[in-house]
């Protein structure tokens, strides 16, 4: 059984084809953590909160408690679903700046397990 791929710690580049996800708000002002680096590096969009923007994807985390996230980490999986030609690599969204621990959203993503191009950080 060969071991599933996991998202590195930190991400400097990517490949084509391949997505960074990263824990957003929902004014999509990118201003630390991970949203930062996919402005700065991978075409996120300020202003732009949520989905697809140039090589990176944003999961809104700043608007309330865990159970406001899932209805965007749904919609971004259903979404990667639908796009197997592109390889997403997940940050450890929220557990930053929006100060959730790891066994608070990694639950989230259960249903992310069984699609092929979702890659997880190490533990979720």
């Amino acid at each position: 059984m060969s071991q599933k791929r996991t998202t590195p710690e930190f991400i400097t580049e990517l490949q084509q084809g391949e997505i960074f996800v990263f824990g957003s708000n929902l004014s999509g002002m990118h201003g630390g953590g991970a949203a930062l680096v996919a402005y700065r590096k991978f075409g996120a969009v300020w202003g732009q909160g949520v989905g697809l923007q140039g090589q990176s994807y944003g999961i809104p985390t700043m608007q309330g408690g865990v159970e406001t996230i899932q209805p965007y980490v749904d919609e971004f999986i259903q979404f990667a679903g639908e796009h197997p030609e592109l390889t997403f690599l997940v940050t450890r969204i929220g557990c930053g700046i929006a100060g959730f621990t790891d066994d608070e959203i990694s639950p989230l993503f259960e249903k992310a397990h069984s699609i092929e191009n979702i890659v997880l950080p190490e533990g979720w």
